[in-house]
């Protein structure tokens, strides 16, 4: 530990990390990451316009290929967070596609219901 440095109680001293090999590289945010979730973000908020399917699935899809590199780079490509938000937003998104859907299929239901079946003669024809 450093000369000096004091400690506060139920604080963990940090370990000093190994020396990086020169040719590592920086970590850097995943860009798909960002693109996650200003998809993601899209898909939730026009979710209401059955339109929010779009980049909502384009997100999930973009999120499970960021995923992939991200774990294939050893740690050197981040922003999980970015991806996890992304991903709930995308799913919100898909979720209030789907109450819309079932909502008109719900109003349509029930006004065909409400109208006669067939053709409504007048009372004097047989």
């Amino acid at each position: 530990m450093m000369e000096g440095m004091t400690i506060a109680p139920g604080q963990v001293p940090v370990a000093p990390h190994g020396a990086r090999h020169p040719l590592d590289p920086d970590p850097v945010r995943s860009s798909k990451a960002r693109a996650v979730f200003a998809l993601g973000l899209m898909g939730a908020l026009t979710g209401l316009f059955v339109g929010g399917v779009v980049p909502a699935t384009l997100a999930l899809v973009l999120a499970r290929q960021a995923r992939r590199e991200a774990y294939a780079s050893g740690g050197f490509l981040t922003g999980a967070a970015w991806l996890r938000r992304g991903e709930r937003l995308a799913w919100a998104g898909l979720v209030l596609v789907a109450a819309v859907v079932v909502a008109a299929l719900v109003i349509g239901l029930v006004r065909s219901a409400g109208t006669p079946f067939g053709h409504d003669y007048a009372p004097n024809v047989d």
